[in-house]
């Protein structure tokens, strides 16, 4: 048997891949986090399939009824919200699959930063703008940082920040970032991105957090952070498609 890392994307079902549908599809074991993943991406498992919220489960329990499947020859399909490589808490699960011996496969899924810059409707990498996308996160009660990702050394290099687990932390993020970026840097919000109650706040950093506690957000949502993502009209167009600089796929240069 294998255990299946499966990436559900961001909420929506039609951000599945196809690969990870398939896979749903095919194992009678189902281990879902329900309160990031939506029921509908878990709608496909087999009939009669042993599908379970990990939510309200501890990792010794997870575990367990992976050891089950294994000893019965059970394909798991374990369901982590966004791309599991992010966030996903799946390091320490591998851990415990390699002590067992039991056989594990990744499936990358679409991330939420992603799927936030699509709801925005722009890109995050402008030309001579910001040309880095950092993603982070606020240690809030999660486990700690390591001593040098800080928001503070991230904030110095000028990249849009994709920061996780920032909603209650944004009066930190402003007293961090302001000094850095401008007080009138671009910050967008985006609650929940692609399932059907998005909302997206845009503001500054100066005045975000007003927004935010008037729309009463305070959870499952990413901060953007960045002057790409201001309404942008002067920046210079990418050397990608640019007909005077050829490159190994168009190598003349046209007039």
């Amino acid at each position: 048997m294998t255990v299946f890392f499966v990436g559900a994307g961001p909420g929506d079902p039609e951000l599945l891949t196809l690969k990870a549908a398939r896979i749903i599809a095919a194992c009678p074991v189902c281990l879902y986090a329900g309160s990031l993943v939506p029921a509908e991406v878990v709608a496909g498992a087999p009939d009669g399939a042993r599908v379970l919220d990990t939510a309200p489960m501890t990792l010794d329990e997870t575990h367990a009824e992976i050891v089950a499947a294994h000893g019965r020859g059970e394909d798991v399909a374990r369901v982590h919200s966004g791309d599991p490589s992010l966030y996903g808490a799946i390091a320490e699960q591998i851990r415990r699959l390699k002590a067992d011996c039991i056989p594990y496969e990744i499936v990358p899924g679409v991330p939420a930063w992603a799927a936030a810059a699509a709801a925005l409707g722009q890109e995050l990498t402008i030309p001579e703008v910001a040309q880095s996308v950092v993603l982070t996160r606020m240690a809030m009660k999660s486990t700690a940082m390591p001593p040098g990702e800080t928001l503070e050394a991230f904030g110095r290099t000028g990249a849009t920040l994709a920061i996780h687990l920032g909603i209650r932390a944004l009066r930190e993020i402003e007293r961090t970032l302001a000094p850095l970026y401008g007080a009138d840097c671009p910050v967008a919000v985006v609650y929940r991105a692609s399932w059907p109650d998005q909302q997206i706040i845009r503001g500054t950093l100066s005045d975000i957090h007003a927004k935010v506690r008037a729309a009463k957000i305070t959870r499952t949502a990413l901060v953007l952070v960045g002057p790409a993502l201001g309404d942008r009209a002067a920046f210079p167009d990418s050397a990608l498609y640019d007909g005077a600089r050829p490159h190994v796929l168009r190598p003349r240069a046209r007039e």
